[in-house]
């Protein structure tokens, strides 16, 4: 069966697969947590990325694949923005407020007055919320953890919004009502990061992960462009993890890497039913994990001193889950819900 037709409506497997890379983000990160930024995180000398890594290409190959369904539904600039902002922002900035104005003055070493009077505390609301920039510390908290910063998911943010950004700027032109026009841009984008990849390397960092994270946010795109035309089948996969495995090492083997991830994805997403789908009556937990996972992390390291990074996990995911739970059904959801009434009443 083709993609397309698999992926009509929302009964599919892509929540809980959000949720599971979400902890798995959360499972990399308790070796720099507990044991300092030096540490090998998991897989990364197995496959050359850590779990946290292919766990954020998860993420991204997802959201190329449904903002760009959401663009091609709905080609509306204005409902287009509104959707991605009231999906992202609602949820960090309680996040950060949480992280800066309960958490913060309960751990900093620095006097109560003191803190609060920080400029770095009101540079950490504004950097953060804007994302270009983000501000990762807090005065005083976290200072003798063996990983000394407050935040350090949130970096991928900013990523995400340029790759939407990205979108917007297609479907303006066109490009969703027109299959020349996609395939031109999508052609452009592979000679632009092929381009890159070849003679731009090291020219800045925030480029360089902009580079990298794009790819498996266009391969995202690629696939719903592609979707009335992929079959998806348990052989396929295999034999893209094949050519991966083959071609290790060689100048195409994060394309054939992620190619793999993206279409294994859709297939875990779209073709296993049953009781899998149950996880959708519940909520989307994904981003309160990512969110909140880093800083709860290192309130375990402060709580209780110095840890593995096993008993890290095992004393953060479940309070973890706890936040973002809350977050979900307290600020994510409700935030959703505006979007819809508003929706309902622009008809």
């Amino acid at each position: 069966m083709v993609l397309g037709d698999l992926a009509q409506g929302r009964d599919n497997n892509l929540n809980l697969i959000r949720a599971i890379a979400a902890t798995a983000v959360l499972v990399s990160h308790a070796w720099p947590i507990a044991l300092g930024g030096e540490t090998p995180e998991p897989l990364s000398g197995l496959t050359g990325r850590s779990l946290g890594t292919w766990a954020v290409d998860v993420f991204f190959v997802i959201s190329g694949f449904l903002i760009a369904a959401s663009f091609s539904r709905r080609p509306d600039a204005g409902a287009f923005l509104s959707a991605r902002s009231l999906r992202l922002f609602p949820g960090l900035f309680v996040s950060l407020l949480l992280v800066a104005f309960v958490m913060g003055p309960l751990v900093t070493t620095l006097p109560l007055a003191t803190y609060l009077n920080d400029p770095d505390l009101s540079w950490f609301m504004i950097r953060n919320m804007a994302l270009v920039s983000p501000l990762y510390t807090l005065p005083g908290v976290f200072e003798t953890n063996p990983y000394p910063t407050v935040e350090g998911s949130i970096w991928t943010l900013v990523h995400e919004v340029v790759c939407y950004m990205g979108v917007l700027a297609i479907g303006l032109l066109g490009a969703f009502r027109n299959q020349r026009k996609m395939a031109a841009a999508l052609g452009l984008y592979a000679v632009a990061w092929t381009a890159y990849a070849v003679f731009g390397q090291g020219l800045h960092a925030k480029i360089d992960a902009l580079h990298r994270l794009s790819q498996p946010f266009a391969i995202g795109v690629l696939f719903f462009f592609l979707r009335d035309r992929l079959r998806m089948t348990v052989w396929a996969a295999s034999g893209l993890w094949g050519g991966a495995y083959v071609f290790a090492g060689s100048a195409i083997a994060s394309l054939l890497q992620t190619a793999a991830l993206a279409y294994t994805v859709f297939l875990l997403a779209y073709v296993p039913r049953g009781p899998l789908l149950a996880y959708n009556r519940i909520g989307d937990y994904s981003y309160g994990i990512y969110i909140y996972a880093f800083p709860l992390q290192g309130l375990m390291i402060w709580l209780f001193g110095p840890m593995t990074p096993g008993m890290n996990i095992l004393l953060s995911l479940p309070i973890t889950l706890m936040f973002a739970i809350l977050s979900w059904h307290l600020v994510e959801a409700p935030s959703l819900a505006l979007l819809r009434r508003r929706s309902v009443l622009t008809v």
